[in-house]
């Protein structure tokens, strides 16, 4: 599998063993692709922040919206508690309810206990819809069990896999990449990945590594004179995990500069791209969890947290992972035709020497 920097793409900052955000000790990510026939493109994406042990153990969590034209489900609680107590599905549009019923099949499967209590999941999208029959009832409650099931540790596979296979980007097959970042903080050093669901942005806007690739790249772009949506619609969900003790609030602030990330890869936000994003840390287990008082005692938690006035590196790393990312879901990619003949071209390797 190519990546962005087997092109020879200079990015900056030190990404961890794998450059994914299975690098965060203990994330496991699955995946479920479907391709069937010609018109079946599509896909679900797992991601456990504690992996399928601990994966009732809440983690820290904020949200943000650049642009809600889009849905990412489970998002109120989450507000109100700051924690997320269960696997984030990504899938597509009109996915988001058999992936939803999934999970808590799966919960119900895995840890009966758990399900006794009401279950609120996390399930985001970006529309699939050039590419994959959107509107089959393709994807059910089966393959978001699968995706959960298939979820591991290590390197992990890019482009046209899991809730990313019938997506696409600035034009090109797009679909899901990952990468990360190592933060040294005094004696310690902690990790910062994110995964991305790539489905956002126009030719025209496309930069890599701060040069202005787009416009020299316009010659193939079918998507560019598709009537049902303009150039840049689509979306873009990314989680962002981290094993940094920080804050619910902070986990909220390090979601708030993906924007920045995305920005370097060119796009500007089009109204017609849901762009959600979630970040947990996995640090202070065991906080977070009393959901209901299990005795007359009276009980507190504590938080270890990296000072507010000390982040300022960790907001880089997201920055920089999230490029990256992006950068990565187009270079993994091939070209791909889909329903109804629609055809999303591959991001050229020689895209530095086109004029």
């Amino acid at each position: 599998m190519t990546r962005a920097r087997d092109l020879g793409i200079t990015l900056p900052g030190r990404p961890g063993t794998h450059n994914a955000l299975t690098d965060v000790a203990g994330v496991e990510v699955g995946y479920t692709t479907v391709l069937e026939g010609d018109s079946v493109r599509t896909g679900v994406t797992a991601v456990l922040p504690r992996g399928r042990a601990d994966f009732a153990v809440p983690c820290a969590a904020g949200t943000f919206s650049l642009n809600g034209n889009g849905e990412m489900t489970g998002t109120a609680w989450l507000a109100e508690t700051g924690s997320l107590a269960l696997p984030v599905l990504i899938t597509n549009t009109h996915a988001v309810g058999p992936c939803h019923r999934g999970v808590i099949d799966w919960v119900v499967r895995e840890r009966p206990d758990v399900a006794a209590e009401w279950l609120l999941p996390v399930v985001a999208e970006t529309w699939d819809g050039y590419l994959n029959d959107i509107n089959a009832p393709t994807i059910h409650s089966g393959y978001a069990g699968a995706a959960l099931d298939a979820a591991r540790g290590g390197a992990l596979d890019e482009g046209s896999v899991g809730g990313g296979t019938g997506m696409t980007c600035y034009g090109f097959k797009g679909g899901t990449g990952t990468a990360s970042r190592l933060v040294p903080y005094g004696s310690d050093e902690y990790t910062v990945g994110v995964l991305v669901q790539a489905n956002f942005g126009s030719r025209r806007e496309l930069t890599v590594a701060g040069d202005h690739v787009g416009p020299r790249l316009a010659a193939d772009d079918p998507m560019a004179h598709w009537a049902p949506a303009p150039p840049g619609a689509g979306s873009v969900i990314v989680v962002v995990g981290t094993d940094a003790p920080l804050l619910p609030g902070q986990c909220t602030a390090l979601a708030r500069r993906v924007p920045l990330g995305l920005a370097r890869t060119g796009t500007t936000g089009s109204h017609f791209s849901g762009d959600l994003f979630l970040a947990f840390s996995t640090a202070n287990p065991g906080a977070l969890t009393s959901a209901f008082p299990r005795t007359a005692e009276a009980e507190y938690e504590q938080l270890r947290f990296v000072p507010w006035g000390r982040i300022d590196p960790f907001f880089e790393a997201v920055v920089q992972a999230v490029e990256e990312a992006v950068l990565n879901a187009l270079v993994a990619n091939r070209e791909m035709t889909g329903h109804r003949g629609h055809r999303a071209p591959a991001f050229p390797a020689d895209f530095s020497r086109r004029n």
